[in-house]
């Protein structure tokens, strides 16, 4: 009862600070314009936070102060000056009225509709200079895992690289990295370190596969085991030797075998150097050190050794690159071992690790148009890049990773060779296809942490809304995750398809490169050195975001960026909530970020924006003629209809697209 009692008091005082947080970004806007009108002596007859019917009003002096229903922005009413009324503008009685926003000159126009935009920026300025001066976390620009195949595999950025710049832009956290990748619309130059701390350089073009540019890369992971929302939920994974070894929350991993790690990629070079033997691993825990002891953990296998497809991508520099081979070559030998009936293709990646520093000999199919495939065979070696670390992807882009030659290759889902003694033997026959598979928890068997204990579906025919899965090597690393799980397959040979049960056994020649410990991802704070410091980093937040939010909408209206990625207020919510719940220096920083947001968006050039209102100032001060009654009218209904039919979009995207605001 405490501990419900704390986490709701603690939820409702998040909710608090973000209804103050998002309020006070409109209200300084607001307050801007009225600030400026009072200083230009305009009758400001209301001061609204919200649209819509008023919930609340109180009248001092002219001006009536109000919260209305609607809380997705504000107004300042002018006499003079009503969106809902443009008529007023050009109306004879009110613009004799001194005191009326139409009666004063351009220029005094001009500063009261820009007031909103600058107060948005200045507060930006000093919402991210209060965030800096308490100290910011984010993740520093450290790659952690490189999706297999994506462009910077291609480019041979690694995990553990650290990027120090993009296009002459240094990147001080990953958030600078995936910003600089979103907006791009071009070839990017990227400037990195590696662990032994040689520089490299690398183009990379970004993949437009979804709805946003990407790479491929994901930040680093600490030394620090997690600590999950569940208390009930372990930090490790089901079924693996982590979990036996009593890794606890909070331990933070100082060496394996003695040998002092520094960062989560030296400890995953470590851990999977040794992957056939047990590892003592020392960990501080509670200000003490205690040493664990995890064993290796076996693959699991069904005995099937499935045909090996197309080379789908070929990594920059590599052994394969150097020695000759292209996409969409077919490996189908390995020194004297023919892949698929000598060799199952899913060892390759730990054999060739194994071979390094060897000289290897490669047979490939290679296609020629208008002709019968060539062979080709190859000598290259391979280098000491441990294979399964790589976390491999779904649909298309779910071909096995060869680190130690550089190349990815799908594997099909075609059987061609069934082991003797393996549970599938008997069961499926060479020359049958998959079609799908479905992972199951066992009766009684508490859920593993996986799809929340729920059968994982993965389709090969991508019918119906089960997990794509383009081939066997994705399907194989989802069977060594949720390793408690048994298998059904739907199998077919060109004829009525049919189900087969089996419950995978362990592989005891063959080993997992990882021990399944869940880590917190990397942090670093960023805490100005100074009060002027924390200005200053303030001010070069506040002209990136400006940027940036720029570069976003070119890339809107190229198509670079889907507008699926838009949020609208639910997911605004949404946003500052989870933030609220990781301190006060986050917030502020997400209001900063708002505050921007809202004065660049507010100063587009759309009719009943700020931005709008000084187009028509503009013609106004060139001109000296003021736009009719009627042009004036129809910008206004124009414009709030495109502004009316923004909103539904976005509210319709958190809804349907991104799950009541979830991103």
């Amino acid at each position: 009862m405490v501990i419900l009692a704390a986490v709701t008091l603690g939820s409702l005082l998040n909710i608090i600070y973000v209804a103050i947080g998002l309020g006070l970004v409109i209200f300084f806007h607001e307050l801007g314009h009225f600030a400026m009108a009072k200083w230009c002596n305009v009758n400001v007859e209301r001061f609204s936070i919200g649209f819509g019917p008023v919930l609340w009003s109180r009248k001092h002096g002219e001006t009536e102060y109000a919260l209305s229903a609607i809380p997705f922005g504000g107004y300042v009413k002018m006499l003079g000056q009503d969106d809902m009324d443009p008529s007023q503008l050009t109306q004879e009685e009110i613009a004799q009225d001194p005191r009326s926003y139409s009666a004063k000159p351009v220029h005094q126009r001009m500063a009261i509709i820009s007031a909103g935009v600058t107060m948005n920026v200045l507060t930006a300025v000093i919402f991210y200079a209060v965030a800096f001066g308490m100290g910011v976390t984010a993740p520093p620009p450290v790659v952690g895992t490189v999706q297999v195949g994506s462009p910077a595999w291609m480019a041979d950025i690694q995990s553990g690289d650290t990027i120090r710049r993009i296009n002459d832009r240094e990147t001080e956290t990953f958030m600078d990295v995936y910003r600089a990748v979103l907006l791009s619309s071009d070839e990017l130059e990227i400037e990195g370190t590696r662990l032994n701390g040689e520089t490299w350089t690398a183009r990379v073009m970004p993949d437009q596969d979804g709805s946003r540019r990407s790479i491929g890369i994901s930040p680093t992971r600490s030394l620090t085991v997690a600590t999950l929302a569940d208390p009930e939920n372990e930090p490790t994974q089901a079924g693996m030797s982590a979990r036996e070894a009593g890794f606890e929350s909070g331990d933070v991993v100082l060496d394996v075998d003695g040998e002092p790690v520094s960062s989560f990629a030296e400890l995953q070079d470590k851990l999977s150097g040794r992957r056939s033997e047990t590892v003592s691993v020392t960990v501080e825990r509670n200000g003490s050190r205690k040493t664990l002891q995890v064993a290796p953990n076996h693959m699991i296998t069904l005995g099937l050794s499935m045909d090996v497809g197309r080379i789908s991508a070929v990594r920059t520099n590599s052994p394969a690159a150097e020695a000759g081979l292209k996409q969409g070559d077919k490996i189908t030998r390995v020194n004297d071992r023919g892949i698929g009936i000598d060799l199952d293709p899913l060892r390759l990646p730990d054999l060739l690790a194994e071979l390094h520093g060897q000289e290897v000999s490669i047979t490939v199919s290679r296609p020629v148009k208008g002709a019968n495939p060539e062979t080709v065979t190859v000598r290259l070696v391979p280098e000491n890049r441990a294979g399964w670390l790589e976390p491999i992807a779904s649909g298309s882009d779910g071909a096995l990773p060869l680190p130690a030659i550089g190349v990815a290759a799908e594997i099909t889902r075609t059987v061609l060779h069934v082991e003797e003694g393996s549970p599938a033997e008997g069961k499926i026959e060479p020359g049958e296809r998959i079609q799908k598979m479905v992972l199951t928890l066992p009766e009684g068997v508490p859920s593993d942490g996986f799809n929340n204990g729920k059968p994982i579906v993965l389709d090969f025919t991508r019918e119906g809304d089960a997990r794509e899965a383009s081939n066997w090597a994705y399907a194989y690393y989802m069977m060594q995750q949720a390793r408690l799980r048994n298998v059904q397959l739907t199998v077919s040979n060109d004829g009525e398809a049919r189900t087969v049960d089996l419950k995978p056994a362990v592989a005891e020649d063959w080993y997992i490169a990882t021990r399944g410990l869940g880590l917190e991802p990397m942090m670093v704070v960023q805490k100005a050195k100074s009060v002027g410091n924390a200005f200053v980093l303030g001010y070069h937040s506040t002209r990136n975001n400006i940027l940036d939010i720029y570069l976003t909408l070119r890339n809107l209206v190229s198509g670079a960026l889907s507008y699926r990625e838009l949020h609208g207020p639910i997911g605004i919510a949404t946003v500052a909530y989870k933030v609220a719940s990781q301190g006060m220096a986050q917030l502020l920083l997400f209001l900063g970020f708002l505050s921007v947001n809202l004065a660049v968006l507010n100063f587009l050039p759309i009719p009943v924006l700020d931005g709008g209102h000084m187009v028509f100032l503009l013609w106004e001060a060139i001109t000296r003629k003021r736009p009719s009654e009627r042009v004036l009218a129809a910008a206004t209904y124009c414009g709030m209809a495109f502004v009316l039919g923004l909103m539904l979009l976005v509210i319709y995207l958190d809804i349907f697209e991104h799950g009541l605001g979830g991103p």
